[in-house]
């Protein structure tokens, strides 16, 4: 991943749709937002998507393929709690539909983020703060 493409990942806001309505925004470096804490507790979240692999642009029936198959997915690891739909929005105003996950560790992140050719996802354990991964 090149430098720019570092930086875009890392100025980019992750958002979470809450149950209730509305959205938690997840910022890298930052602590979970209060609204997302009580429900991971202490255990292990990412932040991921099937959305354009290796960053680059998809068709969007691909795309939602890709989607499906993740959350399938992340459905059958023993490890999910929760999942709730998420999106990430860069500042150029790209943003991609993507899934917030409770439950499932590094191993089984890093497996899904290869599979469905990631650069990178967002990850972290309790209200730590939120971790950049980069795979490629």
């Amino acid at each position: 991943m090149d430098d720019a493409l570092l930086a875009a990942y890392r100025a980019s806001t992750y958002r979470v749709r809450l149950t209730g309505g509305g959205w938690a925004t997840i910022r890298i470096d930052e602590a979970l937002p209060d609204a997302l804490a009580p429900h991971v507790g202490r255990q292990h979240w990412a932040f991921i998507t099937a959305w354009n692999p290796g960053s680059q642009p998809v068709v969007r029936s691909i795309n939602r393929r890709s989607q499906r198959t993740l959350l399938e997915a992340l459905h059958a690891l023993a490890a999910t709690v929760v999942v709730r739909p998420g999106c990430g929005v860069g500042t150029d105003g790209w943003h991609e539909p993507s899934f917030f996950v409770i439950g499932p560790g590094l191993g089984d992140m890093d497996i899904l983020a290869h599979r469905y050719e990631q650069n990178a996802y967002v990850h972290g354990e309790g209200a730590q703060p939120a971790r950049l991964r980069q795979l490629r």
